[in-house]
């Protein structure tokens, strides 16, 4: 882990739909100064308003991770979290015209491909927890643990109940090129969960070039072509392999890594960077920010 601070060293810019939203936004990343963290700013407000990227501001994790201060909000923060963890950036102000943080192509890719770092010469401050924390959902054996160590360190397990997707796992610490192993993993979303979705108004900007659909059970030509009719794409088939054919895998757990994507996202909700052995099976945005909720209160409570 780079011992010293990191900003972004020009500002970037991206512009695109949200995908649970559907709606159009802007978003500039911008340098930051040292021991500021992530500062998520809605500039389209008359009043522009600040929201932290910590923890305590999280109000739903509905699909995506949102942040609220009061009654603004902003939507789908975790890939942009992310790629700002992935690249060692501890600040950075981002500029959000718009509710929804635009998906892209469903991962964290162009944000990679664009920041470049600045090194800002101020130590680093890690999160080093005093004891173990840990969330655990009885009803499903979900958990998030995170116990101190002396580096920055993941390692999932995710179960779909999915004969396509099977159980995947998947890790990074410092060894890992996070820009070429988990940067790229797209979103993802099971073909009988679109319909439903859309219904429920949670993908109105979801479409067959920013997520991988699995196909778990059979599906007829009018299911094909309803859902084809849905995101705007003249005819869909099915692969083999059980997918969509929109696209081709990146790697054969690519579904896995997201949620590691995911989960590198909401952890980072924390405050900074956890000196900390990360561990999760069947992680989601709700255990995930738990957990780092937990964190905080945990280091809140020893410092004083």
């Amino acid at each position: 882990m780079h011992p010293t601070q990191q900003t972004v060293a020009e500002a970037v810019r991206f512009e695109g739909k949200g995908l649970h939203t559907g709606t159009f936004s802007r978003i500039k990343i911008c340098p930051a100064p040292a021991d500021s963290g992530i500062v998520f700013v809605r500039t389209d407000l008359e009043t522009p308003v600040r929201i932290p990227a910590l923890a305590e501001n999280v109000t739903s994790t509905a699909r995506s991770t949102t942040i609220s201060v009061g009654e603004v909000s902003v939507v789908t923060i975790e890939h942009i979290m992310s790629a700002l963890t992935g690249l060692g950036i501890d600040n950075a102000v981002i500029e959000v015209e718009g509710l929804e943080i635009p998906i892209l192509d469903g991962s964290a890719k162009p944000y990679v491909e664009a920041i470049k770092v600045k090194d800002q010469g101020v130590p680093r401050k890690m999160l080093e927890l005093p004891e173990v924390v840990e969330i655990k959902y009885e009803n499903t054996g979900a958990f998030v643990r995170i116990e101190p160590a002396e580096s920055f360190s993941f390692h999932l397990k995710v179960d779909f109940n999915s004969k396509v997707l099977g159980i995947q796992e998947a890790s990074y610490d410092e060894s890992v090129d996070y820009a070429s192993e988990i940067a790229v993993c797209r979103t993802f979303v099971f073909f009988h969960e679109i319909e439903f979705l859309f219904k429920n108004n949670l993908i109105k900007g979801g479409d067959v070039d920013n997520a991988i659909v699995i196909v778990e059970h059979p599906v007829s030509d009018e299911q094909l072509s309803a859902i084809a009719s849905l995101v705007g794409k003249p005819k869909i088939k099915v692969t083999s392999e059980g997918y969509l054919d929109n696209l081709t895998l990146r790697f054969p757990n690519e579904c896995g890594r997201h949620k590691l994507l995911d989960l590198i996202g909401d952890i980072r909700l924390a405050g900074g960077f956890p000196k900390a052995k990360i561990t999760a099976f069947k992680p989601g945005h709700g255990i995930n920010t738990t957990a780092a909720k937990a964190v905080r209160q945990l280091l809140k409570k020893s410092s004083k």
